[in-house]
């Protein structure tokens, strides 16, 4: 089975969708999927379905669900028993009722998920290691198996939205990774375009902030650069009534008290990411 959620929500059995369109299927689908091969107990499907008060009927209702995307994985097994491979596997052995919930099996089948982490977490080692080439490649690749926001079109209830903000703040970290391995290698200016968009997206993020008026400042943009730091200041003062923290403001000090053969102190892990606004 092939899963989809870094973007819209896309479940294939041997290449065929299984993705219902009503939404409630779509909600069971997509948090069994992001557990792929783990039991999801009925209780937590239960309540990203109906919340904390569900009804009467929600257990055979949820049954009903399971029902309509065991169909559609028969369908898939049908249709994908063409390909010529000795497959008798039935719709229960791919969606299985286990005691206290449901597992879906993703088998030898691939996860935009497992395989970001994957790519990411060697891109954090490369850049441990010093080998930032190696680590802006690896944290590139895993960031293109971003098509859009995670799940972006599942209606998402308490569960699916505590995983949807685990996978962004995921995908910021590597984000931020990645610019930091392109700015060790001296891509300052190549960054501007995409940390102006960037800190307009996520006014309050420090990381982010820092790392564009370092890109700001080496390519002789000092005034721009203390201007993005007073703007997020003010913003973390009016939202969070915060103030930038002491690393952000050592590189503000070294910024605007630098010659033209000065340069700031480096961000690089010493600034935590404020919440993202």
């Amino acid at each position: 089975m092939d899963i989809d959620v870094l973007g819209t929500l896309a479940v294939r059995e041997k290449g065929v969708s299984i993705t219902p369109t009503a939404p409630k299927p779509r909600q069971v689908l997509a948090l069994l999927a992001l557990h792929a091969d783990q039991v999801v107990p009925v209780g937590v499907l239960t309540e990203e379905l109906w919340g904390a008060e569900p009804p009467r009927s929600a257990r055979p209702t949820l049954q009903t669900y399971i029902l309509q995307l065991r169909e559609l994985i028969t369908v898939a097994l049908e249709d994908g028993a063409d390909d010529g491979t000795d497959d008798r596997r039935s719709a229960k052995d791919v969606l299985l009722t286990v005691p206290g919930g449901y597992l879906l099996k993703c088998g030898e089948g691939t996860s935009d998920v497992r395989e970001f982490e994957r790519l990411a977490g060697t891109g954090y080692r490369a850049m441990d290691a010093e080998d930032h080439p190696q680590a802006g490649r690896l944290l590139r690749e895993a960031l293109s198996l971003w098509t859009g926001p995670a799940l972006a079109d599942v209606h998402a209830g308490p569960h699916l939205q505590t995983q949807v903000k685990r996978l962004e703040e995921s995908r910021l970290c590597a984000l931020d990774q990645r610019i930091e391995a392109d700015l060790r290698l001296g891509r300052h200016r190549e960054l501007l375009a995409e940390l102006t968009v960037l800190v307009s997206r996520y006014p309050t993020h420090e990381s982010l902030c820092g790392q564009y008026m370092l890109a700001l400042y080496r390519s002789g943009r000092r005034g721009e650069a203390l201007d993005a730091y007073q703007r997020l200041r003010a913003t973390l003062v009016r939202t969070l009534g915060l103030e930038p923290s002491a690393a952000l403001g050592k590189m503000q000090r070294s910024i605007l008290m630098s010659g033209p053969e000065t340069a700031p102190v480096r961000l690089t892990q010493t600034v935590s990411a404020a919440p993202v606004g």
